[in-house]
């Protein structure tokens, strides 16, 4: 196992439709190990396979609390929304750019896990911010797709005036 280079914005992976797993085997287990390691190494509380350069409908997680608000999700859907929440939200492809972006509050999403069992999970707050943002990411879609016109713009426009060694090495918020 071993952290992989997290694709910043502008790799056209990023925008990709992730494609489905068609079967949970050795080499899925160990792209879900490279992610956990890759994600506890840049200090994030989520990261999916496309940000790794693999266009796949896997996601790892951790919010850290509670201790079981942690783990891997394959071909993950969401089943159910409730509610709204607006927060700060970041991403490890786009370091140091924070925004305030609504979502839901609460949802259920449906998956497979590790072993390629079907898993429910019912998430609020900070799980389920973490849960809608790597989804969104198994979709093409980037937190700063979730903001106004005019906040994208600034957000991309500060983007841009990081110098390029910065905009290409691997990000450890």
């Amino acid at each position: 196992m071993s952290a992989r280079e997290i694709r910043l914005l502008g790799d056209p992976v990023l925008r990709e439709l992730a494609e489905p797993v068609d079967r949970v085997d050795e080499d899925v287990r160990a792209l879900i190990a490279d992610l956990m390691d890759t994600m506890y190494e840049a200090d994030g509380i989520g990261l999916a396979a496309s940000q790794v350069g693999v266009p796949i409908r896997v996601f790892v997680y951790d919010i850290r609390e509670p201790e079981d608000a942690r783990g891997a999700l394959i071909n993950p859907r969401i089943v159910e929304t409730s509610g709204r929440q607006k927060e700060e939200e970041g991403c490890l492809s786009i370091p140091d750019l924070r925004e305030i972006v609504q979502r839901a509050g609460r949802v259920v999403v449906e998956g497979l896990d590790a072993d390629g069992e079907g898993v429910r999970i019912e998430a609020e707050g900070l799980l389920s911010r973490c849960l809608q943002h790597e989804i969104d990411h198994l979709d093409g879609v980037l937190f700063i797709d979730r903001v106004s016109p005019l906040k994208r713009k600034m957000l991309l426009n500060k983007w841009s005036k990081r110098p390029e060694s910065e905009r290409s090495a691997t990000p450890a918020m």
